[in-house]
């Protein structure tokens, strides 16, 4: 019944929506980190520092281009779907998508025309990195127009396009980058560094087609429940749907910012800091690079899951408050919490204890791993707040995980100033301030969804996961040491990896933290996953 569980197609659909992103996310991590290990051979280090030089600039003018709008168009979308409201949810479609191509159009042509002033003024110190900039304003357009698409879609909770488009958008942006990257060396190393950066559109254009492949689809399928209904829901004045949209979207947008702003003002205060605790400055630097580095980026990539698990809870939850149906909201946001827990506290547990050994396998800097190792909490932290981040931006509250952002950043620097500067922390004092950063924010976020949900974490479930990672970080020390005489130090890390999902998982089925239930909404493998374990005994229904 629905008042115990939020079962059937929804529930299945928001799952399967997540895990989908999921794997998509990390085949394009897989691709985007062999294109990194060949480019960078390809352009070799000056080559690639014109190109970040360029990128930078790039994802800034596409975050305000963007505007935070498809989240807007997400949310508004999912309300006339659960309404039934099919010409309403086009109608919202059709004026974002107008309004994002006339912002897409206009800071691509701003930054073409933009690219020679940027060098003037030394903004970029290298008048070799023109070409870069030059090569990356059409993919503004590209990008801000698929982004529109990628938004509708979810809107209506079909993760599948989105998941594709960003396969295939990987795809091309790596192959055209090789290629002109190739081709353009023999001119010189920044026509060379302007040629890999067309892959960035090349890629949003082949991402494009494939959105507007499945939303010639959607629309096909809608097209005559849109004709019965068209008569019952009213025509929206176009006024009051845009500023509806910019409402939504403008907090949205300047979370956008506020990352990259929170990252420079990390690179004024850290290097600074750690030159006052007794380091050179040779030395801050490199101690600097294995925080933003290797660290966050291993914790970024330790939540795809949540992050994935938000995109897929913003339709759903903004779904049932269309409808009105609080019960719906409280169940959904309590499954995606508990994914969270399951998830992201096991990889927070193994980052701690294989902190060494994983900076050594990924990044061959095993003298990361003391940064790593204080960082690792923050993977259950950022989960966290993705997750609640979701459940508020489907309710309708964007404001409110920005405003939370600000606070935390604010915290941040303090406690950067502080703590960066004893000589007993240094650089891991950075790493608790960005710890602390992701926990005041994901807990101001957690207050709100209190408030606005009713929703009370489940402690006793909270437990059974602390206990089953705290039984798997036993067995990863065990058998690490017993390992470490037969395997190398790259198999011992790989399958102390490996063992450490299965023991979570064993041991977290026998607690009775995996439900048959939870299994079967997993796409294409839930039913002989469960047909295995009970045939092992180890499944609870």
């Amino acid at each position: 019944m629905q008042q115990q569980t939020d079962n059937g197609h929804g529930a299945n659909q928001f799952l399967k929506g997540t895990l989908v992103l999921t794997a998509a996310g990390i085949i394009v991590k897989v691709i985007g980190s062999l294109n990194w290990i060949i480019l960078s051979r390809v352009l070799g280090g000056e080559g690639i520092g014109l190109y970040q030089m360029a990128f930078p600039i790039y994802l800034l003018v596409l975050s305000v281009s963007s505007a935070g709008i498809p989240v807007a168009i997400s949310i508004i979308t999912a309300e006339k779907a659960a309404l039934g409201d099919y010409r309403g949810a086009n109608r919202i479609f059709q004026l974002s998508l107008m309004l994002l191509i006339a912002m897409g159009l206009g800071f691509s042509v701003l930054m073409y025309f933009g690219a020679g002033w940027l060098i003037e003024l030394r903004f970029i110190r290298d008048a070799r990195a023109y070409y870069a900039l030059l090569a990356l304003s059409p993919a503004i357009f590209l990008v801000t127009v698929l982004s529109s698409f990628r938004g509708y879609l979810q809107g209506w909770q079909i993760m599948t396009p989105t998941a594709v488009s960003q396969i295939v958008e990987q795809l091309f942006r790596v192959a055209t980058m090789l290629i002109f990257a190739a081709l353009l060396l023999p001119k010189g190393i920044e026509y060379a560094a302007g040629g890999a950066s067309l892959g960035a559109g090349a890629g949003a254009a082949a991402g494009l087609v494939v959105m507007l492949y499945y939303y010639w689809q959607l629309q096909r399928d809608v097209a005559e429940k849109e004709r019965l209904l068209s008569g019952i829901f009213p025509r929206e004045n176009a006024g009051s749907i845009l500023r509806r949209i910019i409402i939504l979207a403008l907090p949205v947008s300047l979370s956008s910012i506020m990352l990259p702003l929170v990252a420079n003002l990390d690179l004024f205060i850290v290097p600074a800091r750690l030159e006052v605790a007794g380091y050179t400055v040779e030395q801050a630097t490199e101690l600097f690079g294995y925080l933003t580095g290797m660290a966050v980026p291993l914790v970024n990539l330790a939540t795809l899951f949540t992050a994935a698990l938000a995109t897929s809870l913003v339709p759903a939850v903004a779904e049932a408050y269309a409808v009105g149906n609080a019960e719906r909201i409280k169940l959904r946001t309590a499954a995606a919490m508990r994914l969270t827990n399951i998830v992201t506290i096991p990889a927070a547990a193994a980052l701690w204890l294989l902190a060494t050994p994983i900076s050594a396998l990924v990044y061959h800097a095993p003298e990361a791993g003391e940064v790593v190792r204080v960082l690792a909490i923050s993977v259950y932290l950022l989960g966290l707040h993705q997750t609640t981040t979701g459940v508020l931006q489907g309710l309708g509250h964007t404001a409110i995980p920005v405003i939370n952002m600000g606070i935390a950043a604010v915290v941040k620097v303090g406690l950067n100033w502080y703590l960066v500067a004893l000589p007993a922390l240094g650089i891991k004092g950075a790493a608790w301030a960005t710890a602390a950063d992701m926990g005041v924010a994901a807990f101001l976020n957690l207050y709100f969804v209190y408030r606005y949900t009713g929703f009370r974490m489940d402690l006793g479930a909270l437990a059974r996961n602390i206990f089953a990672a705290a039984v798997m970080s036993a067995g990863i020390y065990v058998f690490s040491g017993a390992a470490s005489g037969l395997l190398t130090q790259t198999q011992t890390t790989l399958a102390a990896m490996l063992a450490a999902v299965i023991v979570y998982a064993v041991v977290l089925l026998l607690l009775g933290g995996l439900s048959e239930r939870d299994i079967l909404q997993i796409p294409l493998v839930g039913s002989a996953v469960v047909r295995v374990l009970s045939g092992l005994g180890l499944l609870k229904s």
